[in-house]
């Protein structure tokens, strides 16, 4: 498993975990005034899938500047 995989897996679990803390916060709600480590538990995973999303987004870009610097550093051929 690459790296790029691995944090692109990792993202789509930390999803997974925010969406189940968020039902659970308002599940929660429903029932009274929630503890206030349930009002929190959706910030850790959310935080963790800012910093993965903004790197998967700016992953093609980078590849896309690494891959013109390799082609403007070769001899291109006449034509």
């Amino acid at each position: 498993m690459t790296w790029n995989s691995a944090i692109r897996q990792g993202h789509r679990w930390l999803s997974i975990i925010f969406t189940a803390t968020v039902i659970a916060n308002f599940v929660a709600m429903a029932r009274g005034e929630p503890p206030a480590w349930i009002v929190y538990s959706p910030l850790p995973p959310l935080f963790l899938m800012l910093f993965s999303g903004l790197y998967l987004f700016a992953l093609p870009y980078v590849a896309k500047q690494r891959g013109g610097r390799r082609v403007e550093g070769k001899a291109q051929a006449p034509g």
